[in-house]
């Protein structure tokens, strides 16, 4: 037998095999690592996987391994063997800012060592400011910030809402002192109690807030208004045409993942996410449900990836 008939027949047989497994998947519980601590992740994570199980007729068993902004379980997975029962759940940043973060220490590489299975939803940041702050309009803030030295808190260096403040504050051409937390909620609490003056957090967290009259909510980060607050304009709309800050949730696989299995458990999350119970909470969680397929969710990572690194390299971020 020649070797190119060799070739096509191993080729072949692999088809066949993996076609076979998927077939046959998954005939055991699957392990589905949340790379963070319990939270928001943590809670669409265990929704979502929850309606695969129920069709698919296994449990998906969530494993929370957090740690080096989501590197320590994205680790474990680009490691895990390549069958479908290892699965990551991770906030999109482990693949898009963490490479321009952590740069040599980064443990895998987020395009070779990950088959890329679903980016089910994206959400956006709300800009918000104490109410002790004159500017009721995104161009009155940035007026005063010319005028004296204003302050902005994030959830910690590195971090969507730190991303996106820094990134307005480039395209606007101001300065400001950046506060940095240890999570989005403390940060919350100090801009409402005016020790610090603005923020850019999940809707989620500043929205009752604003509702309460303790924050006055100024622009969406994304390009659309949210759903939970159509009133207030994007920033796009309030000067900065083309501004947009948005991430995601991804789910991956180690790289070599059978592409039957990658494929299967993509429709099964876009199908979970249509049912009306994770319709609702993702509406009340101002997520924005997406149905793109694997090739399409990688895509969107290596554009996003491509936007943080700029960001990041042209406002001089370190985790520092």
């Amino acid at each position: 037998m020649s070797v190119y008939r060799k070739l096509t027949a191993i080729a072949a047989l692999s088809l066949l095999a993996g076609a076979a497994m998927a077939q046959t998947y998954p005939s055991k519980p699957v392990r589905v690592v949340v790379p963070t601590v319990p939270g928001p992740l943590d809670v669409f994570a265990r929704a979502v996987m929850e309606k695969v199980a129920d069709r698919l007729k296994q449990p998906f068993i969530i494993d929370n391994k957090p740690g080096a902004g989501g590197n320590v379980g994205a680790e474990m997975v680009a490691r895990a063997q390549p069958d479908g029962y290892t699965l990551l759940f991770a906030i999109d940043t482990t693949f898009t800012v963490n490479p321009a973060l952590y740069k040599k220490k980064m443990p895998f590489d987020p395009e070779k060592d990950f088959a890329t299975i679903s980016v089910p939803v994206t959400y956006d940041q709300l800009m918000a400011v104490n109410p002790g702050v004159k500017a009721n309009t995104v161009a009155e803030l940035v007026a005063l910030a010319k005028q004296r030295k204003l302050s902005y808190a994030t959830g910690g260096n590195g971090s969507p809402s730190h991303l996106t403040m820094a990134s307005f504050l480039s395209t606007a051409g101001i300065d400001m002192t950046h506060i940095p937390y240890k999570g989005t909620g403390q940060s919350v609490i100090d801009v409402v109690g005016g020790q610090v003056d603005s923020i850019f957090a999940v809707s989620t967290g500043v929205l009752p807030q604003v509702k309460g009259g303790k924050l006055r909510a100024l622009a969406v980060s994304g390009t659309q208004r949210s759903a939970m607050a159509p009133e207030v304009p994007t920033v796009s709309e309030s000067g900065f045409p083309g501004f947009s800050a948005t991430f995601a949730y991804a789910v991956m696989a180690p790289a070599g993942t059978p592409n039957e299995i990658v494929q299967l458990l993509n429709q099964e999350i876009i199908r979970a996410l249509a049912t009306p119970d994770l319709q609702e909470k993702n509406r009340m969680s101002d997520y924005t449900a997406m149905a793109m397929t694997p090739q399409q969710s990688a895509a969107w990572l290596r554009e996003m990836r491509k936007k943080w690194s700029d960001v990041i390299t042209h406002t001089h971020i370190t985790l520092d």
